[in-house]
């Protein structure tokens, strides 16, 4: 999934970024208004990260602009504007979210799991991953979540991507080469840590013991496994 995120400061800028990558999205980024519509109509994303306060066009007219040629498409102010008629104007412009500056890491990655699942509600039924099952737990990748019985898992578009990718190869070892293929993509420089530290942040909400885990298992040398 792909998110356009506009913002002049630098600093703001490449940290959503980071949020956003690290959860599992592909990112473009913008500076002013002018390039966040050049970009919009090049890489065609699947939602908007979108600064008012910009040079050449403000967040207000880029809003206006991609409603004129998109209604569908979910935007998200993010902003330091804090009078609630700048929130209201926001909305009113059509944006399906507002998000005040200074912000979270937590509130951005809830914000954006929220913004996803209602991109997916809106793909077609054929365009939707099916639920999966995944041990004593079913994964709906379209919800961002895994359910067993009462108890309710949020998880990131990556863990999910994760979580697929042990399904289909149950059974199987599966590198870490392919582990990065698929959910980090082929121009991902991996660090020797960062498929360690998501297998171990989701097996301390997945497994009873994740000391002793039984659902992902460790195949020392040369990747994980899901017995299934």
């Amino acid at each position: 999934m792909k998110v356009l995120i506009a913002e002049d400061d630098d600093n703001i800028r490449e940290g959503l970024r980071e949020i956003l990558e690290e959860e599992g999205y592909r990112s473009v980024t913008a500076r002013d208004g002018i390039e966040t519509l050049d970009l919009f109509e090049r890489e065609r994303p699947d939602f908007v990260c979108l600064d008012i306060m910009m040079p050449g066009k403000d967040g207000y007219e880029v809003c206006r602009a991609i409603r004129r040629h998109n209604e569908s498409v979910p935007i998200i102010f993010i902003s330091a504007k804090s009078e609630e008629i700048d929130r209201v104007v926001g909305l009113e412009l059509g944006a399906d979210d507002f998000i005040m500056k200074p912000f979270g890491v937590r509130e951005v990655v809830a914000r954006i799991r929220a913004v996803t699942r209602r991109c997916m509600a809106q793909r077609p039924a054929n365009g939707t991953a099916p639920p999966f099952e995944f041990g004593d737990m079913t994964v709906y990748p379209a919800e961002l979540r895994a359910r067993r019985g009462a108890e309710t898992i949020d998880l990131s578009l990556r863990e999910v991507g994760i979580l697929r990718l042990l399904h289909e190869r149950r059974g199987e070892v599966v590198s870490r080469d392919a582990f990065f293929d698929a959910c980090w993509g082929l121009d991902f420089t991996p660090n020797s840590r960062t498929l360690d530290q998501h297998i171990s942040q989701l097996r301390k909400r997945l497994e009873p013991d994740p000391r002793h885990p039984r659902l992902i298992r460790t195949v020392h040398g040369a990747g994980y496994r899901y017995e299934g």
